[in-house]
């Protein structure tokens, strides 16, 4: 007799090697993985130490991505010495173990997440891992994707399989339409701050309902690449119409016939009509507004029409102090109106929200507009293919003429890895997945929201509603 299952099931099902306890844990197989410089050097050096060969060379990527700089120009030169030894060992371990990789000078070098989907390197029903948690992004292509530790990474490169413990299911269904201005952004960042930030701790999180069937591919990688800040290790979407169309005319996609079985393969990727969740969760999304943080957490968010909270209404004596501290780091009052927050810098970049849509979102906003005075503003694009298509549909010239810095691609200021650092008091607004505590630099104060609303806030200089700016336009 079969039982209804759901998506994650189904994928975790179709890749168990064996069943290793009646606690969850399997041997789990592993389609692909992307590796980066930032994480690999240690997994490497263990097979070299134990003398073992990568088993699979072919089933991973190497990318360049988190140290490298941004400047304008591209060079292959590193900031730092222990930049430039990372990299240089990167390069020798691709060299050594026979793997493919994107170096800072490839033309489709850019931030993993954002490379390994527009290389057609992920494909839906695939089972992905890396050193990196927001590998969740790739669940909107109706894969499975999930962070892992060095050890980890090591033994996935010398037997391309985990040790992996099932995790419990929830269901997001997201009901309704956002209005105008409102974008996925907005609707991953309220789910956090609804359920916590440690709301999905132990669960795989499936997208569903009328609100993400209308978001784009790109769209849907921004929410479950942040569905991690909501403690989820894994997160879905299954994979649809929209799907193949992204996915048809990537490098790496299936071709000819390979390609029609692949999609009819494809097609029945889908949770059982009646599978049960061990938790479901509904949010409706018609009276949604601009989300901003105003805390060091992605769940300390609001609307950008609201205050900063009051820590005294809260009852409990832990999470008071927690917002006690935030504050402080913040130097933010209570009462205090979001809209009008002064800001001295404007990050537009990461795996986030740095694709060509997100680029597109924020050129409409600053067209015809310079960035306010004492601000500095940048925009990372994702890769350079991203780069390359806006300047060819003109977005990058926009970005010029208003007074943003138009960089080259890479993780960049989204945490402070390289030279794009902010300093102690500085405070930006940021595209971006995280607002810890000196995730920017040390002592730097960041508020988290959409591409839309960072240019917004970059051409007014502080925080702002960006459809007040879309009335004026």
């Amino acid at each position: 007799m079969n039982i209804p299952r759901t998506l994650y099931q189904k994928h975790i099902d179709s890749h168990t090697v064996c069943e290793l306890d009646d606690q969850g844990h399997v041997l789990l197989y592993i389609d692909r993985q992307v590796a980066n410089e930032y994480t690999s050097p240690q997994a490497f050096s263990g097979l070299r130490e134990a003398g073992r060969k990568v088993w699979r060379p072919s089933a991973t990527l190497c990318v360049v991505d988190h140290v490298n700089p941004t400047a304008p120009e591209r060079i292959s030169e590193m900031p730092d010495a222990g930049g430039a030894l990372q990299v240089n060992y990167f390069e020798q371990n691709c060299r050594d173990f026979g793997i493919e990789l994107f170096d800072v000078l490839d033309k489709r070098q850019g931030i993993e997440h954002v490379v390994a989907p527009e290389q057609g390197f992920i494909l839906p029903g695939m089972v992905v891992a890396a050193g990196d948690s927001h590998t969740t992004t790739y669940g909107a292509l109706g894969a499975f994707g999930f962070g892992i530790g060095t050890s980890e990474i090591e033994h996935l490169l010398a037997t391309q399989t985990l040790v992996y413990k099932r995790l419990k299911t929830m269901r997001v269904t997201v009901e309704g339409a956002p209005g105008p201005g409102l974008v996925s952004k907005d609707i991953i960042m309220e789910l956090i701050r609804q359920i916590g930030a440690a709301g999905a701790t132990g669960y795989a999180i499936e997208f569903t309902g009328p609100a993400i069937t209308a978001l784009s591919v790109e769209a849907r990688m921004t929410i479950c690449n942040m569905a991690v800040e909501a403690g989820a290790r894994g997160a879905f979407m299954a994979p649809d119409e929209k799907v193949f169309a992204y996915l048809e005319d990537k490098p790496r996609a299936p071709k000819g016939a390979q390609w029609n079985a692949a999609v009819e393969k494809w097609k029945t990727l889908s949770t059982d009509p009646e599978a049960t969740f061990d938790k479901e969760v509904r949010m409706h999304v018609a009276d949604l507004q601009p989300m901003v943080t105003w805390g060091t957490s992605p769940d300390q968010a609001g609307a950008i029409t609201g205050l900063v909270p009051d820590p005294m209404q809260e009852p409990d004596l832990i999470l008071r102090q927690d917002l006690q501290r935030a504050l402080r780091y913040m130097d933010l009052q209570p009462g205090t109106a979001l809209e009008g927050i002064q800001i001295s810098h404007a990050f537009i970049g990461s795996c986030t929200n740095a694709r060509i849509e997100d680029l597109r979102d924020a050129a409409r906003v600053v067209k015809g507009r310079k960035v306010a005075d004492g601000v500095r503003a940048m925009i990372v694009p994702g890769s350079t293919l991203v780069r390359d298509q806006a300047e060819t549909e003109g977005l990058a010239q926009i970005f010029r003429d208003a007074g943003f810095e138009w960089r080259q691609s890479g993780c960049s200021m989204c945490l402070a890895m390289n030279d794009d650092v902010l300093s102690p008091g500085d405070r930006c607004a940021s595209s971006t997945n995280r607002n810890f505590e000196g995730r920017q630099g040390a002592g730097a104060r960041t508020h988290l929201m959409s591409p839309a609303m960072v240019a917004a806030a970059a051409v007014t200089g502080h925080l702002v509603d960006v459809r007040s700016l879309a009335l004026e336009a």
